[in-house]
């Protein structure tokens, strides 16, 4: 099906909850749940070291087409706002999607490989030592704050957004069907995570604590 087919159109925001930095993008589909986090160069690199876990992507605002959509992004992702230090953007909006079959290819080749390694407990445990040990260093030489890296709490949707949003999440959000289910919080060195439950005992023996602290 073709991009300008799919049922929804929007501007979305990821933002990796380690570093601070963010990526702005556009994408159209059927599924808001499709697990799409974004497509850039810079942003694939944050996902592959951080996990996805360590990113938080966010609806800005729905378009009612793709031809709206691809003005939308290159209104917002002008030259000014790529110029921004925290901005993992490297072009300018308004094109989106892939330069090439083989970008494409690659990409999906990575976010296959990911989730294979998501689900071997060793490399999960490994990634999170090598991870903690690089933000305490980080801290230790004073070189970030521990701090809330982005505040959404003046992010407001129009009215139509908030129908299209209502709409996709009907039936949804109960037991299993819920996108938390299963998973729980743990905090260490005043760092926050969610991970999955079954993987709470080999965090647990890392020294992290069931349970996050509020900033």
């Amino acid at each position: 099906m073709a991009r300008k087919e799919k049922k929804y159109h929007f501007i979305y925001k990821t933002t990796c909850l380690v570093t601070g930095r963010y990526y702005i993008g556009m994408h159209s589909t059927s599924n808001l749940d499709d697990g799409y986090m974004g497509s850039g160069k810079r942003i694939r690199r944050s996902l592959n070291k951080y996990g996805e876990e360590n990113h938080q992507k966010e609806i800005l605002e729905f378009c009612n087409s793709r031809k709206e959509l691809k003005s939308r992004e290159e209104e917002i992702v002008n030259l000014n706002e790529i110029a921004k230090k925290d901005c993992m953007n490297l072009i300018v909006g308004g094109e989106g999607g892939f330069s090439s079959e083989q970008q494409k290819l690659n990409a999906e080749k990575s976010n296959a490989k990911q989730k294979i390694l998501r689900e071997d407990p060793e490399w999960v445990k490994n990634k999170s030592n090598k991870l903690s040990k690089s933000l305490k260093k980080v801290y230790d030489e004073g070189r970030r704050e521990r701090k809330e890296f982005y505040n959404w709490s003046g992010l407001t949707h129009s009215a139509e957004s908030k129908k299209i949003m209502s709409e996709s999440s009907k039936g949804k959000g109960i037991g299993s069907e819920n996108s938390q289910y299963g998973t729980c919080w743990i905090t260490k060195d005043g760092i926050n995570k969610k991970i999955k439950k079954e993987e709470l005992e080999i965090f647990v023996s890392q020294g992290w604590k069931k349970g996050r602290k509020l900033k």
